[in-house]
């Protein structure tokens, strides 16, 4: 069976203060995203599909395409990968771009920009994002039982261990019930404070620390992408506007979906502990989780060995 890794990689990293994307964070100068395709291909996947800007095509060619060219995959086929291109090209002409926007227009529209290259179930996730294996062997299981359209499937974390003292962060916040997404809700502002309270600060609110959040690790087949298409044309006639900075996200694509009952989302959990970087000061943190983690011999001392 063909299974696609997704790959989301065309964002800024504004916060982060560079393209964090690919920014050698492991023991041996590897990025997050390197450790997502390796417990992914260990998991079953056999095809990898990135989502970038046109220009970091060659970049991620000698980070990653080169050597997964030569991998193959746990079915004994050659693992193959692709690219595809987060720019202002896809955007349809009926809107008119603000002349000041750098910026993409967020998941949605990534995971658009991929539909050309993506005929197979898939897993798409962030590229700054380091989820484990564990995530990757439940949704790859899921992938194989899900139907054309109408059903898909995430894994969740805790709000307590996706965010960051160093700055707020937006999370969909989810609600859960019978291993099912009832509803998600995206909070643009939470904070973390030294003695483990959240906040939303927008409503200036308390949050569960234990409260289940997306972390952008979706299982969809190719039927998603026709609801992708209208709502994010749907978001650029009544929300872009002119503001430079909208964004359409996935977790609310994926609500308005549950809202109106065309889709289910089975939530899977993990038993590894996601970890990010979302701000740079994030990165000393992140960079010891993954020293312990090739210590222990979850991973080898080379990714590409």
């Amino acid at each position: 069976m063909k299974v696609s890794l997704v790959i989301m990689a065309a964002g800024l990293g504004s916060r982060y203060g560079g393209s964090k994307q690919v920014d050698g964070i492991g023991p041996n100068n590897e990025i997050l995203m390197e450790y997502s395709i390796y417990d992914a291909l260990r998991a079953g996947f056999n095809k990898v599909v990135f989502i970038i800007k046109p220009e970091m095509e060659p970049l991620m060619e000698r980070i990653c395409g080169e050597y997964l060219r030569r991998r193959t995959a746990l079915d004994g086929t050659p693992v193959e990968v692709a690219y595809v291109h987060q720019d202002f090209s896809s955007v349809p002409d009926f809107y008119q771009i603000p002349v000041e926007r750098a910026k993409p227009f967020g998941t949605v529209h990534a995971l658009l920009c991929a539909a050309q290259a993506v005929h197979e179930p898939f897993c798409v996730i962030n590229a700054d994002d380091y989820y484990g294996i564990d995530a990757y062997r439940a949704i790859y299981d899921e992938l194989a039982t899900l139907p054309e359209s109408g059903r898909g499937a995430m894994v969740g974390y805790l709000l307590k261990n996706t965010a960051s003292i160093h700055g707020t962060v937006s999370r969909g916040i989810c609600a859960v019930a019978d291993g099912k997404l009832r509803s998600v809700r995206e909070t643009l502002k939470i904070q973390l404070y030294p003695d483990g309270t959240l906040k939303d600060l927008t409503q200036d609110r308390s949050l569960d620390p234990d409260t289940v959040v997306s972390m952008n690790f979706w299982g969809f087949t190719p039927g998603i992408f026709p609801a992708l298409k209208s709502y994010f044309e749907n978001f650029l006639r009544t929300e872009a506007g002119d503001n430079i900075k909208a964004e359409c996200l996935l977790p609310m694509m994926v609500g308005n979906q549950l809202e109106s009952g065309s889709m289910e989302i089975s939530v899977l959990h993990s038993a590894d502990r996601w970890f990010g970087m979302t701000y740079r000061e994030d990165r000393a943190r992140v960079a010891e989780e993954l020293r312990k983690l090739h210590a222990s011999g979850a991973y080898p001392a080379s990714l590409k060995g």
